[in-house]
């Protein structure tokens, strides 16, 4: 059942019954990147008290141990790459975009690494207005749930695709890669600095969102975007983004 809602004055019918969930569960053996050990999740003890009703306790009262980076789909803010401390929760403040979504195979390079090109977007996004631009690579089996990253070298974006996406005025980018920047780049951070024009022209409303995880069966198009992240007073948050199908009629 489509619903009708307004957004920037246009009308859309939106299939807010069967939304499509882009994020990658966390737990103990889910997607992880940068050297980090996965994640845990482990009852709380106080002497002979234990949060965990399978083992005596009355309830379930669990600690959970993660990076915001390095574990599942997380969203960032500029304070990602800034000196100042900038909170993802405080500036990113609106939560529905008109996304599109594309699917792009990574150009090799001579020198072993893979690269999504300013070539490729301009190709894909032409004549789009983006409010958001959703990323799936190939290629885009179910390993990525589950895919330690680390010392990988996995393809990222080239400073002038990241450009390029800033120029449109796309404000919000979700890839399903650990990061849009090369692994290890010497921390030039060249894409995040691009698209977030860090520091001459900073955008702070902009955010990029990692890890995220897009299945087969969503073709590429226009969505309807929810970005909804925890409310961290951190750079990055863990995020669950959620895209909603728009009619064509």
């Amino acid at each position: 059942m489509f619903a009708s809602i307004t957004h920037k004055g246009r009308e859309y019918k939106t299939d807010l019954a069967n939304p499509i969930d882009i994020s990658i569960p966390m737990n103990d053996h889910s997607a992880r990147a940068w050297y980090v050990d996965p994640m845990k999740i482990e009852p709380v003890r106080a002497g002979d008290w234990i949060g965990e009703v399978k083992s005596g306790g009355s309830v379930n009262f669990r600690n959970i141990f993660f990076n915001p980076h390095g574990h599942g789909t997380h969203t960032e803010c500029v304070g990602h790459i800034a000196p100042e401390i900038y909170n993802v929760n405080e500036h990113v403040r609106q939560y529905f975009f008109i996304a599109e979504l594309i699917t792009v195979l990574p150009e090799a390079r001579d020198n072993g690494d893979y690269v999504i090109t300013r070539a490729q977007l301009e190709m894909m996004l032409e004549g789009k207005n983006a409010e958001a631009v959703v990323l799936r690579t190939i290629s885009n089996s179910e390993a990525k749930l589950v895919n330690n990253w680390s010392n990988s070298n996995p393809p990222y974006l080239e400073e002038s695709a990241a450009a390029y996406l800033a120029e449109i005025k796309c404000d919000h980018l979700l890839i399903d890669l650990p990061s849009v920047d090369r692994e290890v780049d010497e921390g030039k951070l060249l894409a995040h600095r691009a698209f977030w024009e860090y520091p001459h022209n900073t955008q702070f409303q902009r955010s990029i969102t990692e890890f995220i995880y897009v299945p087969n069966t969503v073709f590429d198009g226009t969505y309807l975007l929810n970005l909804q992240f925890a409310p961290f007073e951190n750079d990055a948050a863990p995020s669950r983004p959620v895209l909603f199908r728009i009619s064509n009629s």
